[in-house]
């Protein structure tokens, strides 16, 4: 079977050098070029993001049983069910686990990143078919999120996009783990910056802090807030006592809801500008997810917009097999 290469492109992003956080604005992406790559032949691009906690190279580990996404390529090729694209995974890693692909004033500006400095480094360094009719976006959970937003941000970069699994009706998958946050920080006083010291610095992390980080990352992302200073310069959407919401701050998060966002004009015509939008989510997704899908589902529909809409047999967790069923989709529709 012939086999692509793994290429691992160290980037420098401006757009990333005074980032909040004084994370890494060198950053790691690896770049699948299929079978056939050469200066004769040019391919199409997808762009796959990354999950929570997760980034680029995450795609390329290896797991006992499991295969790694460049032998999931390499076998859709070679059994001709997709064909030859270049693939993209960036790295949109933070301090608090993520950006979940938007620009934030808490973590830094990761869409601009992607739609300003990956998008024509590309098309100007690798064999690519250039303009947004040969370029998708795929992704799960948080990836599927980003995928998502990002082309209805941005219909002009993009064709086609896959969302699996992607965080959507934040009442759904989020809120159900505010009493979870407050119970944790109870134990630090509710202090997140002493939380936040101890989760970084602890050679082993606390195994329910993880609850905390995602509170902690979704609200940098979702209400960020310039004037407080890291790491808690963002605005946390309930009491974390009394776990009362915060109307002025949730309504901050659903403003980044797909649900809520479905709802505006300029969003609906970007999705109406997609050659191909494919979403699915496991039917015992532990976030609650599945019902979020199935209401963006059915609203697409009542607005005659055309998608693939599945659901699988399976939880949240190690889905990534999907991608052999989401990525010849892409591709047939930007090849």
């Amino acid at each position: 079977m012939a086999q692509g290469k793994i290429v691992i492109e160290e980037f420098t992003s401006e757009v990333l050098r005074d980032n909040p956080l004084g994370d890494p604005f060198v950053r790691k992406i690896p770049i699948y070029l299929p079978p056939s790559y050469n200066d004769i032949n040019h391919f199409p691009v997808i762009f796959l993001l990354s999950g929570f906690a997760s980034t680029g190279l995450s795609f390329l580990n290896y797991r006992f049983g499991r295969p790694t996404l460049a032998e999931q390529l390499d076998k859709l090729i070679a059994d001709g069910k997709m064909a030859e694209t270049i693939v993209v995974m960036p790295d949109c890693m933070t301090r608090y686990g993520g950006a979940q692909f938007l620009n934030s004033a808490a973590t830094g500006n990761y869409m601009q990143h992607i739609t300003e400095e990956l998008i024509p480094f590309i098309d100007a360094n690798y064999y690519t078919i250039p303009g947004k009719d040969y370029r998708a976006l795929a992704g799960r959970s948080s990836g599927g999120y980003g995928a998502l937003v990002l082309a209805m941000h941005h219909p002009d970069k993009f064709a086609a996009l896959a969302c699996h699994s992607g965080d959507m009706n934040f009442e759904l998958c989020y809120a159900k783990n505010f009493p979870k946050a407050s119970v944790v920080l109870e134990r630090y006083d509710y202090d997140i910056p002493k939380f936040f010291e101890t989760y970084e610095t602890s050679d082993k992390k606390p195994g329910d802090g993880f609850v905390v980080l995602d509170m902690i990352g979704m609200s940098a992302a979702y209400s960020p807030n310039a004037n407080k200073s890291v790491p808690e310069n963002f605005d946390v959407p309930f009491d974390l006592r009394t776990c009362e919401r915060k109307p002025d701050v949730w309504q901050r998060w659903l403003e980044n809801d797909p649900i809520y966002m479905i709802r505006e004009e300029k969003y609906q015509n970007a999705l109406r500008s997609m050659k191909q939008i494919f979403i699915d989510c496991g039917k015992f997704d532990e976030y609650n997810l599945q019902f979020g899908a199935r209401q963006f589902s059915d609203k697409l529909g009542e607005l005659g917009i055309a998608h693939t809409y599945e659901e699988f047999p399976d939880s949240h967790m190690d889905t990534a097999y999907r991608y052999n069923v989401s990525l010849p989709v892409l591709v047939n529709a930007i090849k």
